[in-house]
């Protein structure tokens, strides 16, 4: 295990330079995890860092637009419209949180994410604890910060109200049960971390990964937040749970392990359909080449199949002919280039000089052909 004091080899973690372009990309973790050493630099903590302050802000905006929405029965006569405002508050939030941290430590700011980019090998085993205490951290300030603002209303009470946390049963809109609950979390979460962790492959866009995960997350709190009020994401249920105590830290496990559950099956869907390690335009070059290769080796077999005239045979500039002189079964000969004489004259094709034995051009026969025929009108 060594220590590092310079930044560059991180920046390079982190940062990935977009295969045919100067762009960088989002990356994941902070170390080579197929090196067989665990590196520790002095880049982590602005890393975890940012971990813990994107984790925040979307708790805070997250779960603060929950807590309006559905504490305060702000949603009027459309619940509807609720549902919709929240699920799009997380996504906008995710995707300008994608270009603010994503260059710095990739914008996991969940667990699930980070467990899912862990098995597919993106990172080590310390950024994986290291991101996931971050990411805690940063939902419970994250819930504190908005339980502060939330008490400067006279109208907030805390145990009826709550603070955007996660429930089923009586705490569900659709008074779903638990075993309902837990298998939403593990379909929704299993679709973003898949949506994630293939958005952010290696060759992938930056811009379009940060919009495609945005609305990703939107569409699945959409789908989630009737039913148990959409987690996807330990940590953005951790903070809520812990603050507001009562039944929804009753039921905080479900809403740990069923998101975790999630990315695993994720994680496991992606190495089944993408080579983890190589990335795919790598790939479609690869193909290239061995085509390119194939085609190679079958013109090597025509030429070795016709002859060692054939192999004497250059390429030629455009407007020329190829000719080759010498005829019989076994002769040799050599091949020349001559320009295409223009339509309607009357050339002839020899072998770099006159008309020679054997060859004749446009109205005129060779040795030994007999006599030429006479001109056109004089017949």
């Amino acid at each position: 295990m060594a220590l590092r004091s310079a930044g560059t080899d991180a920046e390079a973690r982190s940062e990935q330079v977009e295969p045919g372009s100067g762009r960088k990309r989002l990356g994941f973790g902070a170390s080579a995890p197929d090196s067989g050493s665990v590196t520790i630099d002095a880049t982590m903590a602005r890393r975890y860092g940012a971990e813990l302050l994107g984790t925040a802000l979307l708790v805070f905006f997250g779960a603060g637009m929950a807590t309006v929405t559905f504490g305060f029965r702000a949603f009027g006569s459309s619940v509807a419209a609720g549902i919709l405002l929240t699920g799009l508050t997380f996504g906008l939030v995710l995707t300008g949180l994608v270009a603010v941290i994503g260059p710095i430590s990739g914008c996991h700011v969940n667990p699930a994410v980070t467990l899912g980019a862990f098995l597919a090998r993106r990172m080590n085993v310390i950024d994986l604890v290291g991101y996931w205490v971050s990411q805690l951290i940063g939902g419970l300030l994250g819930a504190l910060l908005l339980l502060w603002v939330m008490h400067s209303s006279p109208f907030y009470v805390r145990p009826r109200i709550g603070l955007g946390a996660n429930g089923y049963g009586s705490l569900s809109l659709l008074h779903a049960s638990a075993g309902g609950a837990f298998l939403i979390e593990v379909i929704i979460t299993a679709v973003f971390v898949l949506v994630v962790l293939s958005a952010t492959r290696k060759g992938a866009s930056a811009p379009v990964a940060g919009l495609v995960i945005g609305f990703t997350l939107a569409l699945v709190n959409i789908m989630g937040i009737p039913i148990d009020g959409a987690s996807v994401n330990p940590a953005r249920s951790f903070g809520p749970a812990i603050v507001v105590g009562g039944a929804w830290f009753g039921q905080l496990w479900l809403f740990i392990i069923a998101p975790l559950v999630g990315g695993i099956l994720a994680a496991g869907i992606f190495m089944l359909f993408h080579q983890v390690g190589a990335t795919p335009s790598r790939a479609v070059g690869d193909m290239r080449a061995e085509h390119t290769m194939t085609m190679s080796a079958a013109d090597e077999a025509d030429v070795a199949a016709a002859g060692p005239a054939a192999a004497t045979t250059t390429a030629m500039p455009p407007g020329t002919t190829r000719v080759v002189s010498g005829t019989g079964a076994g002769s040799t000969g050599a091949t020349s280039a001559q320009p295409k004489p223009p339509a309607g004259s009357a050339g002839s094709a020899g072998s770099g000089g006159p008309t020679g034995p054997g060859s004749a051009g446009p109205g005129e026969r060779g040795e030994g052909s007999g006599p030429a025929s006479p001109p056109a009108g004089k017949r």
